[in-house]
């Protein structure tokens, strides 16, 4: 599932970065003919429904030659909303300090989720204190499936 999704932020990211906004990420929900294929797109003004509208056009036409994806889904443009999706070390360096939700492939420090701070990031490595407890972990960004923030 990653690989796919690493392919389509290649194939995305130089069209929508040419539109004037940043490809945060995509997710993938692979659910038969009720599959999601989500970008989340920002910009240093924010983004607005036009904005979404547009890339939304601009990708369909890349997918529609392209044809990556096999069978039917529905593809959605998004902002990353106060909730922000995190994807990369970067993403996770920008928010050193702030509350996050993690959910991993598998079982990481017998856990399969985990509610913390960003306390540091070296290399792939993401340090959390988990919120409860103030328990350090070390987890490798492989290892997280999906990661957001924590509204405060």
């Amino acid at each position: 599932m990653a690989r796919i999704q690493q392919q389509l932020v290649e194939m995305f990211a130089p069209t929508i970065s040419a539109m004037g906004y940043e490809l945060l990420g995509i997710e993938y929900i692979s659910q038969g003919k009720h599959s999601v294929l989500r970008l989340f797109i920002d910009s240093d003004e924010g983004i607005k429904l036009e904005d979404c509208e547009q890339v939304s056009r601009q990708v369909s036409g890349i997918l529609d030659v392209e044809d990556p994806i096999h069978g039917e889904y529905s593809l959605e443009v998004s902002s990353p909303g106060t909730e922000r999706p995190l994807f990369t070390v970067a993403h996770y360096e920008q928010f050193i300090g702030q509350p996050v939700f993690l959910r991993f492939h598998g079982m990481v420090e017998k856990r399969r989720k985990l509610k913390g701070r960003i306390v540091a990031v070296e290399d792939n490595k993401i340090t959390i204190s988990e919120l409860d407890t103030e328990l350090e972990f070390v987890i490798d960004i492989d290892d997280i499936d999906k990661a957001h923030l924590i509204a405060e």
